[in-house]
């Protein structure tokens, strides 16, 4: 591609068991092969001229059980939570990290790294200095600010059995509310990636109809503005077509 410089890190691709590593890295000579019985898992990004991407999916391309359907909504809804969001603005990520987990940790399920890092262009990929993570480092002495870059990646690891994660983009930006408290600007999320999220791993019986309203707004959005680019894929088309449908 023209404006493609180079990869941002190595990807990380892991079907089944592999996927419950968080940073694992395929080994080219000795490697899962993505088949339909089990969760896939794939992290990427790569250096544009204009703009650094961060992206984790996970998806079934075959029929996936009762339990991992639960445990993707648990990390969906957390991740919609973080993503809408209102907050004062210099809130450190500290304090928002609880927010992505807070649906997870009502089945006993959390996740062994932060929720979310900054993204440098033509950097690297984790870039501070602020971030959302529950340990107690740098990152969090340095509150949220219009116009930062952050990732929003909630997820769980199951050893042996598989690895769930969700990771857009989001830029923060400013809010209008009611009141300003101690004359403060109020803050939230605006999504950059557009990706779908496949509705077939969803359980809508644990979703509010705000979540359900949130996820079909943003598969729309996915389907309307990647569409017109895919015109002569009908494979890759098709994709998208079947994974951005509403649910109901």
């Amino acid at each position: 591609m023209i404006y493609s410089l180079d990869l941002g890190f190595q990807t990380i691709s892991g079907y089944g068991s592999n996927g419950a590593i968080i940073h694992y890295g395929p080994d080219p000579k000795n490697s899962a092969t993505v088949g339909t019985s089990s969760l896939y898992l794939v992290d990427s990004g790569a250096h544009y001229k204009d703009g650094t991407t961060d992206v984790t999916r996970t998806v079934h391309f075959g029929e996936a059980t009762e339990y991992q359907k639960r445990c993707f909504t648990r990390v969906l809804q957390g991740h919609i939570a973080l993503t809408t969001l209102v907050f004062p603005e210099g809130t450190s990520g500290y304090r928002l990290d609880a927010i992505a987990r807070t649906p997870l940790w009502q089945d006993g399920l959390d996740y062994n790294h932060g929720t979310g890092h900054g993204v440098g262009h033509g950097l690297v990929v984790h870039e501070g200095p602020h971030g959302i993570t529950y340990r107690s480092i740098v990152v969090n002495d340095f509150g949220l600010k219009e116009s930062m870059i952050v990732t929003d990646e909630p997820g769980y690891y199951e050893p042996g059995k598989f690895g769930i994660r969700i990771l857009n983009i989001l830029i923060v930006k400013p809010v209008e509310t009611l009141k300003k408290f101690n004359d403060k600007q109020y803050l939230g999320f605006e999504h950059v990636t557009l990706c779908p999220m496949q509705p077939s791993l969803i359980d809508t019986n644990l979703l509010s109809k705000k979540e359900i309203e949130w996820i079909n707004a943003y598969n729309q959005e996915v389907r309307e503005k990647l569409s017109p680019s895919l015109q002569n894929d009908a494979l890759a088309l098709a994709y998208l077509e079947k994974n951005t449908a509403p649910l109901q």
